[in-house]
C-alpha cells in the first residue's frame, strides 16, 4: 500500500489538487477531472483506497499526510467534498509548506448533534466487516461513501482479505466535527464554501451563517460534484483564472 496513492494527469497551471470524502477514493473525481484544463493532482486520503492508514486521525493527521505525500510546493488550487473539504480549509493555513491559491469546500457538514459524534466513534472502533464476494464488498463501498445510485464503484475501494472488506480504515470515522469558524479565520486564500440544495449534512442557511457569499448548487445534493462536475467549473474559475 502507498502512502500517499496518487494520481495525476492533465496540463495547465496552476495544479488542482481534489480531495474526496469519508469513504471514498479520488475515482469519484473522474469525471470532474474530464472536463477541467489543469494539472490534476488526485490523491486517496490517508486510510482510504491504496493510501496508507494513520496512527491516528486528525484533520491536522490528515492535511499533513497530504502535503507530505506531494511532489509540489504550489501555488494549487484544492477542491474538497465533505471531509476532503475540511482537509482543504486546514490546509488553507499555510503550516503544511503547500502554498494554497484557493479553497472550494464543497458539502462540508456544519453541525454535528452529540448523537451522531457518539455514532461516528462507535464505527471507528468496529472491526471491518469483511463479504464473501468482491460485488457485496463494493455495493457496501457505494454505500459508505453515498455513491448507491451516482457512480459505479471504485475497484480500489475495497480488497482481499480474507475474503472482501472495504479499503478503508474504520479509525477514519473517529476523527471528529470540525472548528469550521476557526478554520474559516485561519485561510490564508480565497475561500468559496458551496453544498447541494438538497445536501441534509450542508443546508444553505448554516453555509451563509459561515459566509454570506457561499453558494448553493441548484437540483444537486450531497456529492454535487458526481451528480453535475460541471457545476464546479465556474467556482474552479473565480478561485483560479487559466493561465493558459
Amino acid at each position: 500500500m502507498d502512502k500517499l496513492k496518487l494520481r495525476t494527469g492533465g496540463s495547465g497551471e496552476p495544479p488542482v489538487l481534489l480531495l474526496h470524502g469519508l469513504g471514498a477514493t479520488g475515482a469519484v473525481w473522474d469525471r470532474l477531472g474530464e472536463l477541467l484544463r489543469r494539472r490534476l493532482l488526485v490523491p486517496d486520503l490517508p486510510g482510504h483506497g491504496g493510501s496508507a492508514p494513520l496512527p491516528g486521525y486528525s484533520f491536522e493527521a490528515l492535511a499533513a499526510g497530504v502535503a507530505e505525500g506531494l511532489d509540489e510546493a504550489g501555488p494549487v488550487v484544492v477542491a474538497g467534498h465533505s471531509l476532503g473539504g475540511v482537509v482543504a480549509l486546514e490546509l488553507a493555513n499555510g503550516r503544511y509548506g503547500l502554498d494554497v491559491a484557493g479553497v472550494l469546500a464543497l458539502g462540508v457538514k456544519v453541525e454535528w448533534s452529540a448523537e451522531e459524534l457518539a455514532k461516528a466513534a462507535a464505527m471507528a472502533a468496529r472491526p471491518p466487516r469483511v463479504f464473501e464476494t468482491r460485488a457485496d464488498a463494493e455495493v457496501a463501498y457505494l454505500k459508505v461513501a453515498g455513491l448507491t445510485g451516482l457512480a459505479p464503484a471504485d475497484p480500489g475501494g475495497v480488497t482481499e482479505a480474507d475474503g472482501w472488506r472495504l479499503a478503508l480504515d474504520q479509525a477514519a470515522f473517529g476523527v471528529g466535527a470540525p472548528d469550521l469558524p476557526r478554520l474559516l479565520a485561519g485561510a490564508r486564500c480565497p475561500v468559496i464554501l458551496a453544498a447541494g440544495a438538497d445536501d441534509p449534512m450542508s443546508r444553505p442557511e448554516q453555509l451563509r451563517a459561515l459566509a454570506a457569499d457561499s453558494v448553493t448548487l441548484p437540483g444537486l445534493g450531497h456529492n454535487a460534484h458526481v451528480e453535475d462536475p460541471a457545476a464546479l467549473l465556474t467556482l474552479l474559475e473565480r478561485l483560479s483564472p487559466s493561465e493558459d
